[in-house]
């Protein structure tokens, strides 16, 4: 199965009108097109709402983004948020956990699983005109492994990054390393390795914005279709690992 949990883009009314931050910045910190990418794995999740209004990948306390030092310096609100507009947020997050233990209990009682969680990152965060983070720090795709049990599912996680490298994407072959940009603390795969140890093998999937402008929000189509085929062939070279590994 696939997430992308910072594809959305949508405020609520009393959220839009109490934010000061413009919609192209809001933008450039979301993840938009990774739900794109994902669609044709069968089993998908991909939330409307804006991280800005509640991030699913931090835990309850830090999911709204009530300071400037929780949103990369950015000053997202008019005035400081009111509770009541924050308590509303908070209970979207109480219920899309409370959806994916629903989900992950039905998925689990199959057997193993392997839930890929895509995401993108910025690397021309100084501005349109300025060098891009140099590739050494940035790769093409970042796998993010911090909460897995590394010992338990490196018999899956390596041949399955091997077959990522491997991938004619566009008659290139992506960079794809493991920890360097981000290393997958957010809140979605620590709650599948907290809650399904031996069961469940959550992979946060990092994209470097390579695939769109990420000053003007315009994608390439080209790459996002190359994205997609990517991201199928992930979820069934996941699923012939489990299969051979059952």
């Amino acid at each position: 199965m696939a997430t992308a949990i910072h594809d959305g883009h949508a405020l609520r009314r009393e959220v839009q009108a109490a934010m000061a931050l413009p919609e192209g910045a809001r933008l450039r910190e979301e993840d938009p097109f990774t739900g794109q990418a994902i669609l044709d794995i069968p089993t998908h999740v991909i939330p409307v709402p804006s991280r800005f209004e509640c991030d699913l990948n931090r835990g309850e306390a830090d999911a709204i983004y009530a300071t400037p030092e929780q949103a990369w310096g950015l000053d997202v609100w008019r005035a400081p948020p009111h509770p009541d507009l924050m308590e509303r947020s908070l209970r979207y997050h109480r219920a899309f956990y409370t959806m994916m233990r629903h989900l992950l209990d039905d998925v689990a009682a199959q057997g193993p699983f392997v839930l890929l969680d895509v995401h993108s990152y910025n690397h021309r965060r100084a501005g349109p005109s300025v060098d891009a983070t140099p590739s050494a720090d940035a790769p093409d795709i970042n796998i993010g492994t911090f909460s897995m049990p590394r010992e338990g599912w490196g018999w899956l996680l390596d041949p399955l990054i091997d077959a990522m490298c491997e991938f004619d994407f566009l008659g290139r072959r992506l960079d794809v390393r493991e920890n360097v940009a981000f290393q997958g603390k957010g809140q979605l795969t620590r709650f599948v390795h907290q809650n399904y140890p031996e069961m469940g093998c959550a992979i946060a999937i990092e994209f470097k914005k390579f695939f769109m402008d990420e000053w003007t929000g315009e994608p390439d189509s080209a790459e996002l279709q190359a994205m997609r085929g990517l991201m199928t062939h992930v979820a069934d070279t996941s699923r012939k690992l489990l299969q051979a590994h059952g």
